[in-house]
């Protein structure tokens, strides 16, 4: 556990230097940001840590972890004066991502698939 634990915090660490501190980095405003995919510390699988940065707000960075093998995500958001690092969130997605709807509009794809069927 504890490795783990020195694991990821070596991937937040790394995730840190690659984005930086600092100014506002030019972005089209149309394009969302890229994920940057990290390995994952003592991985051999081939497995990595998908990592995204965005602006929230003047004053704070957040940074968005996703491990594909665990089906977990993180949220952290940093301040951009102080540096000061804090967790916002963190979700197991595996049964997110076994639903087949959640908080859509119609058609649903229960409904799309019933009048596909019926063709």
């Amino acid at each position: 556990m504890r490795v783990a634990l020195l694991g990821f915090l070596g991937g937040v660490g790394l995730l840190i230097a690659c984005v930086g501190f600092g100014p506002d980095r030019p972005r089209a405003s149309a394009q969302p940001p890229a994920g940057i995919a990290l390995p994952r510390p003592g991985a051999t699988d081939g497995t990595s840590i998908i990592a995204f940065d965005s602006l929230v707000g003047d004053t704070h960075q957040q940074i968005t972890l996703i491990d594909p093998r665990q089906r977990v995500m993180c949220v952290y958001h940093i301040d951009r004066v102080s540096g000061e690092i804090a967790l916002k969130s963190v979700r197991n997605i595996q049964w997110d991502l076994s639903m087949d709807e959640f908080n859509g509009q119609s058609p649903s794809p229960q409904e799309i698939r019933t009048l596909l069927q019926q063709r």
